[in-house]
């Protein structure tokens, strides 16, 4: 069993930034990736940013320079640093984390992110 619990969501408005974490704990010590997707009103889920093991991020064309994605390995706990968020930014966020099979993947319940003025 995997469990991922996020933190950090809330209300901002445009430009304003805010910090995502996801904390991982279960049977599982270590993850091929750990990342955040989002998922807005009428929208498909989609990827935000993902961190492999190794530390190589990958972004949304979308986020790019304005999103960082990290993690603490020893914490088992990645983080999603928004800045200059925009009113499109605003989604449920989802932490996800895949491990070596294709049936290791798990997800976190959500956390809101509202940008607006």
């Amino acid at each position: 069993q995997v469990q991922l619990v996020e933190s950090g969501g809330g209300f901002v408005q445009p430009g304003g930034s805010l910090r995502l974490s996801c904390a991982a704990s279960g049977t599982i010590r270590t993850f091929r990736t750990m990342g955040w997707y989002r998922q807005a009103p009428g929208k498909e889920r989609e990827l935000v940013a993902d961190v492999t093991l190794g530390g190589s991020t990958n972004y949304a064309d979308s986020v790019k320079g304005r999103f960082t994605g990290s993690r603490d390995n020893a914490k088992n706990t990645v983080y999603l640093q928004m800045d200059n968020l925009k009113p499109e930014d605003t989604a449920v966020y989802y932490c996800n984390a895949k491990g070596w099979g294709s049936a290791m993947n798990y997800w976190g319940k959500g956390t809101l992110v509202t940008i607006s003025s």
